[in-house]
């Protein structure tokens, strides 16, 4: 589609990952906006709801309507799980293509996700075909794509953590430890007790130390890079912050002879969103906020046989709405990067 702008709507365009997407949808060259979708908002303005994207967005929120939606080249699912699989297949039918935000088609097995999600997959069909959008590894399926899976937030800060270490063997995967912390937006915009500053403020916790949702989809991910089945342990904490993830990631070496740095500056040096920083570094979550860029750095303390990996990413752009960009750019035959260009917000 060199030269035309790509029709794009977005379903679920209320909640924080919707607006980020809308964010930075608006500034993107190649694309024009024809329909923002909200059951419950629809007919209100979008900068009425979003004063952020007023003088951006000059339309307003619409029921998600497929005749509208078959209108459209791509259409971005920025939903809860569960209701992208509703109107996908009908969608794909129609020549759209698809990028769910949500997990409907991240994980591969049915059964799994029933387990996981606690409902029945509505287009099992769909699941073989689903690419999974993580482009530092699919970049080609991508490209290919009618529908891309959006990898959730905590797989994608602990996948490219993990991925040069995996992929060439050089830690025992029986043992991986992914000890991981995310800000509140994390958990959505919808009203909840828990996420009022009140209860989160001047705080930090563990949750979901028995299981997250997210661990059998990094298992998932790092079992097809390792070609083994991987054993993960996976625990997740809320920060008193807005964005961010932090995810610190431990793995014993099966030879600590290995030049780790040199190990992730050639694994990553073509990647535009994956910055590995110097030796030494500590990276944190403020040097990724608002930008599509995962951050690492690499260590190996005391000279011993543990690698200690050091990854962020904004929760909301490179864990959600900059990758879904990043992947429709690919998907579209675009330059990648574009769009995804600016800085990180500072302070």
């Amino acid at each position: 589609m060199a030269g035309e702008k790509i029709n794009v709507g977005v379903v679920g365009g209320t909640g924080y990952a919707g607006v980020e997407l809308l964010r930075l949808l608006v500034m993107h060259p190649g694309v024009t906006l024809k329909a923002i979708t909200s059951r419950a908002e629809a007919g209100r303005s979008v900068s009425d709801l979003y004063a952020s994207l007023r003088g951006f967005i000059d339309m307003p929120f619409s029921e998600p309507d497929l005749t509208l939606l078959r209108a459209c080249d791509l259409v971005f699912f920025a939903t809860p799980n569960g209701a992208a699989m509703q109107m996908v297949p009908e969608l794909i039918s129609a020549g759209v293509k698809v990028i769910d935000l949500a997990a409907d088609f991240r994980l591969k097995e049915p059964a799994l996700w029933r387990q996981w999600y606690g409902m029945p997959h509505a287009c099992e069909e769909m699941l073989a075909e689903a690419v999974y959008g993580l482009p530092e590894l699919n970049r080609e399926a991508i490209r290919q794509a009618r529908l891309v899976a959006n990898p959730g937030c905590y797989p994608t800060a602990s996948v490219l953590g993990f991925s040069p270490l995996v992929e060439q063997g050089l830690v025992d995967v029986d043992n991986l430890i992914a000890d991981c912390k995310s800000g509140v937006s994390g958990a959505g915009r919808s009203a909840n007790s828990a996420m009022l500053m009140g209860e989160t403020g001047e705080s930090f916790k563990a949750y979901a130390v028995s299981g997250h949702r997210h661990m059998p989809e990094i298992c998932q991910t790092l079992n097809a890079i390792s070609r083994k089945t991987v054993k993960l342990t996976f625990i997740p904490h809320l920060l008193p912050m807005i964005r961010g993830i932090h995810a610190t990631l431990y793995a014993r070496l099966n030879d600590p002879s290995v030049d780790l740095q040199k190990l992730y500056e050639d694994h990553y040096h073509a990647e535009p969103f994956v910055d590995v920083l110097p030796t030494g570094s500590h990276p944190e979550t403020r040097s990724v906020r608002g930008m599509n860029c995962c951050r690492i750095a690499v260590h190996r303390p005391q000279d011993g046989d543990i690698v200690v990996v050091l990854s962020v990413i904004d929760n909301l752009t490179k864990g959600a709405a900059g990758q879904a960009i990043q992947n429709m750019n690919l998907m579209f035959g675009l330059d990648e990067a574009c769009g995804l260009q600016q800085p990180a917000l500072s302070p």
